[in-house]
């Protein structure tokens, strides 16, 4: 079982008060309750973690996706759930609570109580990026208020061009904008998205001055790069590849370390020329600080059985992702390593939240 200080459980809404010894609200505590208090503690101590997990879950696991219907994690969360459901006997209830950028259920989930019954299925961006570029205003502090469970799944972004862009490999488009030095623009769902510093990061490493120009969401960005609006830029995979298809976009390389599945004659970036240049999203679950151990445990377990089945990976690969390896333990890796990339990058090119 997992012992809490008292700093910790002030941080998760505990009495702040000041406690006077051998007295209660002001009054003389009875000679045997304090005794009785101290009795109950230490038969809760002895008692093994297992002890609180073993029976578990007795009710449906509520798993907050921080984002609208309708993405990609709908999709993995639809598929734990199917797993829950078989191998727990209770369902896993999916609940958007959108709002802040992923703030909003990214912090319902850190302040809920630890005991396995409320999940969150986060990502990168309110876990890594904006707390990055909102630092000391965000509600939360990751490594304090959420126990890392698994990756769900990895994808990356693609570089699309509007076809009118006199570019047809990547080499070709960084020497246009070496040409044409802030001419080019790229479109982004928002600032701090991960598609926008794939943008930033390509500057950098290309050594290009091309402009950023950030919409409100997904769509109208993809919208105003197939109107001409903007001429380029780093999509998720899912929505831009039935405009590539369509031949509305022409995608000229793929961001992560592997060509994607639905675009396998696109090169990656590091493939196309562009050494160390790799920019990688992920989908992850969490479990609020001092869950039990054994409970992490078997969530663990049963969400990498999900995951691993022949029926997880197809729908998890239709969506042009991979589906999530490793321990806990490899997600907390992935969370340092990524503040780490990105932080340069934020720090770097002076980016800062809207």
């Amino acid at each position: 079982m997992q012992v809490f200080s008292r700093k910790a459980l002030e941080s998760k809404g505990g009495d702040r008060r000041p406690h006077r010894p051998g007295h209660r609200h002001g009054h003389r505590a009875r000679p045997g309750w304090k005794s009785l208090r101290l009795a109950a503690l230490l038969l809760a101590l002895a008692l093994p973690t297992g002890t609180f997990a073993e029976d578990y879950p007795a009710r449906p696991i509520r798993i907050i996706v921080p984002t609208a219907p309708g993405g990609f994690t709908d999709t993995i969360v639809q598929l734990l759930g199917e797993r829950f459901r078989a191998a727990l006997g209770q369902p896993a209830v999916m609940e958007h609570k959108a709002g802040a950028g992923g703030i909003v259920g990214t912090d319902l989930v850190a302040r809920a109580a630890p005991d396995g019954y409320t999940l969150l299925a986060g990502n990168i961006g309110p876990i890594v990026i904006t707390p990055l570029l909102q630092q000391g205003k965000v509600p939360y502090e990751v490594d304090r208020d959420l126990v890392p469970v698994k990756i769900l799944a990895t994808f990356g972004n693609v570089l699309v061009v509007n076809p009118s862009v006199p570019a047809h490999s990547l080499e070709e488009l960084i020497r246009l904008a070496r040409a044409k030095p802030g001419t080019l623009h790229f479109a982004s769902p928002g600032i701090g998205q991960s598609q926008h510093l794939s943008g930033e990061l390509f500057k950098r490493l290309a050594g290009v001055d091309i402009v950023h120009v950030p919409y409100k969401g997904t769509g109208p960005a993809l919208s105003d790069l197939i109107g001409g609006q903007v001429q380029m830029m780093f999509s998720n995979l899912p929505p831009a590849l039935p405009h590539v298809e369509a031949g509305k976009l022409r995608a000229l390389a793929v961001t992560g370390p592997r060509r994607a599945s639905g675009l396998p004659a696109v090169p990656t970036l590091e493939e196309a020329g562009l050494a160390g240049y790799q920019v990688v999203s992920w989908v992850a679950l969490f479990a609020p600080a001092g869950t039990p151990p054994a409970i992490v445990a078997r969530l663990h377990a049963e969400v990498t059985q999900a995951l691993e089945s022949a029926a997880g990976r197809l729908r998890i690969t239709a969506g042009n992702a991979e589906p999530g390896t490793g321990s806990p333990q490899d997600l907390a890796a992935l969370i340092a390593a990524d503040r780490a990339k990105w932080g340069k990058v934020i720090r770097e090119g002076n980016i800062r939240a809207e």
